[in-house]
């Protein structure tokens, strides 16, 4: 099948993976640290210890130790908070109380469009909000309350792909959508699935989240995962934690959805949350850093491809196409035909494709040494 054809950013995905670099898909793809080396070899005892012990047990070392380590020591103590097998399915769950309580919803674009698609399967087309309504916070207000007519705002933060985020100049960005929620009374949903990027991060100091949240009194529904943090195969959970007054709901839709999340995955991953709480994230923060570098080295000056800096640089790299003629597909076909697969910027403006044509997305995810040889690869594609 043509990849032009290609329906969304997921098949484009399913279909890098039979190619030789494979720069698409954001999901953890790089070799295992010395220290996470120790965890693998010790599978065998993590398996029965999972046989030893209640659910509940699990369910709880893994909540406290994830939110510990992004510094979100309110969460914890809510316990409110629901374990899912990925963060598609938590957002199934967000989608499931949108359409059962007839609220429309406004979605920041750019995104990932399976967030699109989710929303738009499950009875609740998003309307488009901007990122660029977000940029100013002294702005962020009157933006809002220009744009938004629907109940609910949904933003993805930091943003999969451009890394943009609401937490610099002390979060007033942040603030003032609490605020705009608060009085407007909307309905507030969260991805925080790209967040562990910002720890350790120079130019963003991401607060104590849930706090703010609940001394808001805005309702809310937030996302986090570690799907794209830590190379465990697609071993993964999702976290959705909710406000107090749409609890109870929400709960009764996650267990429509699923019983529990297996208490070896839970074990699993606690000891690879708490390994990144010993090293200061260093073990998954060097791989990105490593390749972000190598990719604003490799590419010569004459490159069609501009990397952009980002607010927060996450584990996937937004890239500019300078000449004026050239296409998101333009420059994904051409590389296509060396075997690497970056995606087109067309799928993330879901609303407005065309504004996409200037850019693509590449996974920085991956073994530095095949990454820089991939860098190598697309700098000699591109420049035939």
């Amino acid at each position: 099948m043509p990849t032009r054809s290609l329906l969304d950013l997921t098949q484009h995905e399913i279909k890098a993976l039979r190619t030789r670099y494979n720069l698409a898909d954001a999901h953890t793809h790089q070799r295992q640290s010395i220290s996470q080396e120790k965890i693998v070899s010790r599978l065998p005892t993590l398996w029965y210890e999972s046989e030893e012990r209640q659910q509940a047990h699990f369910e709880r070392q893994f909540t406290e130790a994830f939110f510990r380590l992004h510094g979100q020591t309110s969460a914890a103590g809510l316990e409110r908070t629901l374990l899912s097998y990925s963060a598609s399915v938590a957002t199934m769950v967000v989608a499931m109380y949108l359409r059962r309580n007839d609220m429309n919803v406004s979605l920041v674009e750019p995104c990932f469009d399976n967030l699109v698609d989710l929303l738009k399967y499950l009875g609740t087309p998003p309307t488009p909000l901007p990122e660029e309504a977000l940029a100013d916070p002294d702005r962020v207000y009157t933006e809002l309350a220009a744009r938004i007519d629907t109940d609910a705002l949904y933003l993805v933060d930091p943003n999969n792909p451009t890394g943009f985020t609401l937490f610099t100049e002390g979060g007033r960005g942040f603030a003032e959508v609490l605020r705009f929620c608060r009085e407007r009374r909307k309905l507030l949903v969260l991805d925080f699935c790209f967040a562990s990027f910002a720890l350790h991060s120079g130019l963003v100091q991401r607060p104590d989240v849930y706090r703010l949240l609940e001394e808001s009194g805005v309702s809310y529904l937030a996302i986090e995962d570690t799907g794209k943090t830590w190379p465990v195969q697609d071993a993964k959970c999702a976290l959705l934690t909710s406000s107090r007054d749409i609890h109870e709901e929400v709960y009764n839709l996650h267990t429509a959805v699923l019983l529990n999340v297996s208490p070896f995955v839970l074990n699993f991953l606690t000891h690879y949350v708490e390994d990144s709480v010993e090293d200061s994230f260093a073990s998954v923060r060097e791989v990105i850093d490593t390749n972000r570098g190598a990719l604003r080295t490799g590419l010569s000056p004459a490159s069609p491809l501009e990397l952009l800096d980002a607010r927060v640089d996450t584990s996937v790299a937004w890239l500019r196409i300078r000449p004026a003629g050239l296409t998101a597909f333009d420059v994904h076909d051409r590389l296509l035909r060396s075997e690497v697969y970056v995606l087109p910027g067309t799928y993330f403006y879901w609303a407005n494709p065309g504004r996409g044509e200037r850019f693509v997305r590449i996974a920085l995810a991956r073994p530095p040494e095949q990454f820089a040889e991939a860098v190598r690869v697309i700098d000699e594609a591109l420049g035939s």
